[in-house]
């Protein structure tokens, strides 16, 4: 199995909201988890937060390292203030060396931004706070 193989089964797993994923080929067997965060519920699939009053936690979508840049050196995704589209990228969360976006579900605010570049990051965290519009 090569790395373009594992990469799409781990968008699988995100895609389809599973926590594992078992695959067997030629005798070699291998499985993905995700493992959930305790007290922290996961985000709901098809959707990239919950709401929270007025305001909506985007989370993580897995465990990672979270990045507001595309690159080393260019601007952000977002700034707090800016106003966003739906599946407009706000950061990248690399995972296995895959770089995962998370993209906005709905047009909003961004209010906050809830972890500093190049951070750790778990399955379920919140990493913006949204503000529908």
């Amino acid at each position: 199995m090569d790395l373009e193989e594992l990469r799409k089964l781990c968008a699988l797993l995100r895609e389809e909201g599973l926590t594992e994923l078992t695959v067997e080929e030629e005798g070699r067997r291998i499985t993905i988890r995700r493992a959930p965060v305790p007290g922290v519920p996961p985000p709901s699939q098809g959707e990239a937060g919950e709401a929270e009053g007025e305001v909506e936690l985007v989370r993580s979508p897995v465990v990672g390292t979270f990045w507001r840049r595309p690159a080393p050196g260019e601007d952000p995704f977002v700034e707090v203030g800016d106003r966003v589209q739906p599946g407009q990228v706000l950061c990248i969360v690399e995972a296995m060396k895959v770089m995962n976006e998370v993209r906005a579900d709905r047009a909003g605010l961004i209010e906050e931004v809830l972890v500093e570049d190049g951070q750790p990051v778990e399955y379920g965290q919140p990493l913006f706070r949204l503000r529908p519009q």
